[in-house]
């Protein structure tokens, strides 16, 4: 397997982990969050909790590690009637240097990728959290707007169909050599959304590198959780981690 992040492993003294607020607890399957299995990546990390998403964030690579949510067909029923209004900010909550500032996107050839979707959000309000550059990753501006805009709407498809999902998004860096965005911004080499039906408790993930390919794969939650060094969904038996649910296809504009 390729190496994780060499930046994670060479800071020497881990800063502590924020606890996740008790209100963010409906973000997270069976009320628990992700957990940290691989110590290392616990370097500079902050929980936030927003009113539809939840965020695990690093001070490292001044993205989030993973968004959280929990997604109904009520839920996505009310963000279809928010229109899109791009607010993309800092975020005021996490300590100083830690996040990246709209100055770090400028002229870096990349766009600021949400992980937690605008298009998910309820609310006005939750829309304009999901703008906050602790939600966000440097991402392949074709990948961005093509196959991942096709995997979310996959995702929202799929919860219309099941009533309910519990979604985890995030970002992942593999390699010795990690490119940055101004010098700060780490870029992932891949992005993933992992997705649980928690009825029928049956989970799988799409996996797709941060390019122009248009590549992606379906993968078992174990199979991800190994790569990225998480516990996405701790309370899933172990049976239903090493079983990749079905999974719809992406739909990509002009494809048959």
């Amino acid at each position: 397997m390729k190496k994780l992040l060499a930046a994670f492993f060479l800071l020497g003294l881990l800063a502590p982990v924020h606890a996740q607020p008790p209100s963010c607890d409906r973000h997270f399957f069976q009320k628990t969050a992700p957990e940290i299995t691989r110590k290392t990546l616990q370097t500079s990390t902050v929980g936030l909790c927003f009113e539809a998403f939840a965020v695990l964030h690093s001070g490292v690579s001044k993205t989030p590690l993973w968004s959280a949510e929990y997604l109904t067909r009520d839920s996505l029923k009310a963000a279809r009637d928010i229109p899109r209004a791009d607010s993309f900010h800092t975020e005021p909550a996490l300590p100083t240097g830690q996040g990246a500032e709209l100055a770090d996107y400028v002229r870096s050839g990349f766009d600021r990728g949400h992980m937690a979707p605008a298009a998910d959000m309820p609310t006005a309000q939750a829309q304009h959290e999901s703008f906050s550059l602790a939600n966000v990753v440097p991402q392949n501006r074709k990948n961005n707007q093509i196959l991942w805009s096709a995997i979310e709407g996959a995702t929202r498809h799929l919860t219309n169909l099941r009533g309910e999902l519990y979604v985890v998004t995030g970002p992942v860096f593999e390699g010795e050599k990690i490119e940055r965005i101004n010098s700060r911004v780490l870029v992932p080499t891949h992005v993933f959304k992992a997705v649980l039906d928690p009825g029928k408790q049956e989970a799988a993930a799409w996996l797709a590198p941060n390019d122009d390919s248009g590549e992606y794969q379906v993968i078992s939650i174990a199979t991800l959780e190994r790569r990225i060094g998480f516990s996405l969904f701790p309370k899933l038996p172990d049976t239903a981690k090493q079983n990749a649910m079905e999974l719809p296809e992406p739909r990509i504009r002009g494809r048959k």
